[in-house]
């Protein structure tokens, strides 16, 4: 059984307030999804623009296949993502319009063997609403360890 990719970026989940997700396809070259395969891409600077209507990822770094040979990849290219023309006008509407940012979440295989991204729309946080957040979870900490003894 082929073991499971799920490449995840966790510090989106410290960074960004997430408003809206959506699964996207990407458009790879051949040397890339082996290397996504093997688990070696990085999501920790990725985020997502439009250039001339379609959405594009940038800062995500797939390393270069080993058996590659002169046909290998460029890893840190910028990678096209395929979404409905109706979810990129509205990501692009509200990027616009309300100061918003598309953030890669999660980069994992399907079943079928296809690469998929995880992208939200997400807008940043603030330095108070980080430590709202610390708050918050040492109460819940705090509150689990009172029921459980």
């Amino acid at each position: 059984m082929a073991r499971k990719i799920d490449i995840v970026n966790r510090k989106i989940f410290r960074e960004y307030e997430l408003i809206e997700r959506y699964t996207a396809g990407l458009q790879l070259v051949g040397t890339e999804i082996k290397s996504i395969r093997l688990g070696k891409a990085t999501l920790s600077d990725a985020w997502c623009y439009f250039k001339s209507g379609e959405l594009f990822v940038k800062g995500m770094n797939i390393t270069r296949y080993e058996q590659g040979t002169h046909y290998n990849h460029v890893p840190d290219r910028d990678r096209k993502l395929l979404l409905t023309r109706h979810e990129l006008r509205k990501l692009e509407r509200k990027v616009r319009e309300r100061g918003f940012t598309i953030v890669v979440i999660r980069l994992f295989i399907t079943d079928a063997g296809y690469a998929k991204a995880e992208i939200a729309l997400a807008r940043g946080k603030a330095i108070y609403d980080k430590r709202q957040d610390i708050k918050r979870r040492d109460l819940d900490r705090e509150t689990g360890r009172k029921f459980k003894s």
